[in-house]
């Protein structure tokens, strides 16, 4: 897979500015704080329709304008798939393929990416919700329909904490039995959307875990670095192999564990049971990264999800080949040892884009084209 241009309008820090990428290492070389970035994000976003430097939208707009514009190529084989995203403040974003509308579910995974980036290493120091974010995004991107459940699941989850939160300020037995009975409704969709999300999310685990631990082999020069998924809000299954894999046993669990948390829900007024509350476990040689592990372990295993990750989506088998591997401004972060193994990644993908302050950072690595980027343009070399 690769990206053949992308073009932005009124998107961050570029009013209108257009790029060409190669086959093979395409580097964006700038100081800090001249746009670089802001490309590699636009990228990503249209591979997920997320950014991985913030959670909304609003930053993305160039201050003054209403709305940005990202259009991009993505060629799949012998396929050029034409991409267009109008962000919207306040509404809804406008999505197309091929010059026609479509829905968030058939545009996510068009263009596949991995993006690698100082952000990153919030996987291994940060709270579970980076994690739950980062599974889910490989998640989506391998198999698009888990973007509905998601959605769906969320929804669920909003709607039965606000409806618990009324719950605990109800008075009288019949006004509280009707509002109850409503929660039941509630409930049969937690377990419904919460057990195809754990599912998933399991699955998925089951083919990453062995790819990141020889990811981490690699980066860390033979340690051992491990992940699986922690179940938090199922007391019975604390451990990621003891969990089943077919989707109504998970139920099944969800279900119980909603029945004996009632008490505990009502008297807090918040949704405790569900995969919103899940984490995942990182081990080095044996010790939670986020406890143990040192600065340079910690880079190493958010290094090894990403490369795991990449590895798995290379690995399916359909027409997209390789995802675009996006390394945002990480080299001048990595000891020698973790940079020539990222270097040699990058120089055997079908196509990388990658950032960096100054060319030298990037080692071992032959550049297809070169860009210049400085505030509001990029120059190419070719």
């Amino acid at each position: 897979m690769q990206v053949g241009f992308v073009s932005l309008k009124d998107y961050r820090s570029y009013e209108d500015v257009e790029l060409r990428f190669r086959p093979g290492v395409n580097i964006l070389v700038g100081p800090n704080g001249v746009g670089k970035t802001n490309i590699a994000e636009a990228v990503g976003y249209t591979s997920t329709l997320n950014s991985h430097r913030v959670a909304v939208d609003l930053p993305l707009i160039r201050q003054g304008a209403g709305q940005a514009v990202i259009r991009a190529a993505a060629i799949r084989g012998d396929r050029q798939i034409s991409l267009e995203i109008a962000i919207n403040p306040g509404k809804a974003n406008r999505l197309q393929v091929s010059g026609s509308p479509v829905r968030g579910k058939d545009f996510v995974g068009l263009l596949r990416t991995v993006v690698f980036a100082p952000e990153d290493l919030a996987l291994s120091k940060g709270d579970p919700g980076e994690r739950r974010r980062f599974i889910d995004e490989v998640l989506i991107q391998r198999s698009p329909r888990y973007l509905a459940v998601k959605t769906d699941y969320e929804r669920v989850v909003r709607q039965r904490t606000a409806l618990l939160r009324s719950i605990a300020g109800t008075r009288g037995a019949t006004a509280r039995a009707d509002t109850e009975s409503t929660l039941a409704v509630w409930d049969d969709q937690l377990v419904a959307t919460g057990g195809a999300l754990l599912f998933g999310r399991l699955s998925l685990l089951d083919e990453l875990a062995p790819l990141v631990a020889q990811a981490y082999a690699l980066v860390a020069g033979g340690k051992s670095g491990t992940v699986s998924y922690q179940a938090r809000s199922l007391a019975a299954f604390k451990d990621h192999d003891g969990l089943p894999r077919e989707v109504s046993e998970l139920e099944d669990l969800l279900r119980q564990e909603l029945s004996d948390r009632r008490p505990e829900e009502f008297a807090r007024g918040v949704t405790l049971v569900g995969p919103h509350r899940d984490d995942l476990t990182l081990l080095v040689d044996g010790l939670l990264a986020k406890t143990y592990a040192s600065h340079g372990e910690c880079w190493s295993m958010a290094l090894a999800l990403r490369l795991g990750s990449f590895e798995l989506m290379r690995g399916l088998g359909d027409d997209a080949g390789d995802p675009v591997l996006i390394l945002d401004d990480v080299f001048a972060e990595l000891d020698s040892q973790r940079r020539a193994a990222l270097a040699d990644v990058a120089a055997g993908a079908e196509q990388a884009i990658i950032t960096a302050a100054v060319a030298e950072d990037v080692p071992r690595v032959t550049a297809a084209q070169t860009f210049t980027v400085t505030p509001g343009n990029v120059t190419s070399d070719g």
